[in-house]
């Protein structure tokens, strides 16, 4: 569903109060360019878990409203930790479609369905899941990885690096040793890395996420927040991902307008006194 402050409008479009985040600064550009547009990006920030089937395909029909939209460049997106099962354990022998069952209280064959529509989905999506290799397992130190990555500009690509290795290669994603090579494949600090997993560095930026997606009304993932204004809940087509950035947008850019400079080579004062 889309969600913008107070307002109920559609089937599709419920909106909640979400409190306001800090604008960054608008930067300088040197006087020698002769026409620059100026302008902050719009933030889009995502909850999920990775080992939340809907995130991934959710992830692919953002990506391709992402691709259809004309601003696609100006989007900054953020990944944020949240935790479907955050007290499972690793249960070795037991599959996921077992699992599955004992927990919802349903028969093993009903679990293999549910699974199997699911496999379905993602296919559409140009996805391949393969639960028969699926490994149970906590998520926590995942996100912790997940954390780190964003440091290095990596939020996005080791979010697909988990993915992708839990739903599709029968990754094991609470162990040390596959989230070391995860994240070091991404040009992320080897020693950074087992220094960040021989600890409990980033479990508060883990928690917090959890306690922000609690204070917005998150009930389930995924869930994407646009300009802190409107939210996508769920994997919705394409199509409601793309009028949500396109309205978002609109309302942006409104209150954001870009800064635009002209003219050729001009002599400037800089900081210290330089004057050229």
């Amino acid at each position: 569903m889309i969600y913008k402050q107070y307002l109920l409008t559609s089937v599709l479009a419920a909106f909640v109060a979400l409190p306001a985040i800090a604008q960054k600064p608008v930067k300088k550009l040197p006087a020698k360019q002769k026409v620059q547009t100026i302008g902050k990006k719009m933030k889009v920030d995502i909850w999920s878990d990775v080992q939340c089937p809907f995130c991934y395909i959710g992830k692919r029909k953002f990506e391709a409203a992402l691709a259809k939209f004309p601003n696609g460049k100006d989007i900054e997106i953020e990944w944020h930790s949240f935790q479907l099962d955050p007290d499972i354990t690793a249960q070795p022998g037991k599959d996921v479609y077992t699992y599955l069952a004992e927990r919802k209280g349903m028969t093993v064959e009903q679990s293999k369905q549910m699974h199997k529509q699911v496999v379905q989905m993602a296919a559409g999506e140009g996805l391949e899941y393969n639960f028969d290799k699926a490994v149970i397992a906590n998520s926590f130190d995942a996100h912790r990885i997940s954390q780190l990555a964003k440091k290095y500009g990596k939020g996005d690509a080791m979010e697909e690096q988990l993915f992708r290795g839990y739903f599709t290669e029968g990754k094991d994603i609470s162990n040390h040793d596959v989230l070391l090579a995860m994240a070091t494949s991404l040009g992320i600090p080897e020693q950074e890395v087992s220094d960040v997993l021989k600890s409990d560095k980033y479990a508060d930026a883990v928690e917090a996420d959890i306690v922000r997606a609690s204070q917005i009304g998150v009930r389930g993932v995924p869930f994407f927040v646009l300009d802190n204004k409107y939210a996508v809940s769920g994997a919705q087509p394409s199509e409601t991902f793309l009028q949500a950035l396109t309205q978002a947008w609109k309302e942006y850019e409104q209150a954001n307008p870009k800064l635009t400079v002209v003219g050729g080579d001009a002599t400037v004062c800089e900081p210290g006194g330089d004057c050229k």
